[in-house]
């Protein structure tokens, strides 16, 4: 019966990221995309909270898994689509790819085996903080059918690599040895570069780097084997 207990502190956590997609989602909804990215990234500290605190107090189980999954279609697939609706001018329903491929991309991670050490598919937390970045470039700025065109596609891109059977890396160490982790390392320091430079648009860049390095790990894995 424990692991059926609904308050417990990591669920709490849990909670407060599906809380901080509510008002995101309140936020696009009224044109104040600003506020809805500060949402996502409250909902994504709260995301890798959850865990953290979940591990510290011995307090896994699978009723948190699936909360934690719940709260992720919400803040990290519903919200981010209601601000590309917000900022597409035409086609506003390709908007609903995201949430529609977010909960699919979810639910595939539930009951994924191979994902325990690494992922396939852009993880929906990574693919919410792209959308954040499109809405500080794009905001105010699709004035023209090109422009439009430019969000739609990288919107369908990103979608697509939800569900893609792509393997990628995953920020889960097991030693801190520099080279099995160095592509994680790369990834982090050059993460923390674009942030200091960038600011918000930090994100586009990131989640390229993020593909570039998983890439270039698969091809030199296979040349190993």
């Amino acid at each position: 019966m424990n692991n059926l207990r609904l308050f417990t502190i990591p669920n709490i956590v849990t909670i407060a990221n599906l809380a901080c997609g509510f008002v995101g989602i309140q936020q696009a909804l009224v044109g104040s995309l600003e506020v809805a990215c500060y949402c996502i990234y409250l909902a994504s500290v709260f995301d890798f909270l959850d865990g953290f605190v979940a591990r510290l107090f011995k307090s896994t189980s699978e009723l948190g898994k699936q909360l934690d999954s719940l709260c992720d279609v919400v803040s990290f697939g519903v919200l981010p689509g209601f601000m590309v609706y917000s900022l597409l001018v035409e086609y506003k329903w390709i908007a609903l790819i995201i949430p529609l491929f977010s909960a699919l991309r979810l639910a595939k991670f539930n009951v994924d085996e191979r994902q325990s050490d690494g992922f396939v598919g852009v993880p929906t937390p990574m693919n919410a903080l792209f959308v954040s970045s499109l809405s500080f470039v794009f905001a105010g700025k699709i004035v023209s059918p090109d422009i439009n065109f430019v969000l739609i596609g990288l919107v369908v891109f990103s979608a697509i690599m939800l569900v893609v059977e792509f393997p990628l890396i995953a920020l889960k160490f097991k030693g801190y040895g520099f080279l099995p982790n160095v592509y994680k390392y790369l990834l982090i320091s050059f993460s923390a570069i674009f942030i200091v430079f960038m600011k918000w648009e930090c994100f586009i860049a990131i989640y390229f780097l993020y593909l570039l390095l998983s890439f270039i790990k698969n091809i030199s894995l296979k040349f190993q084997k």
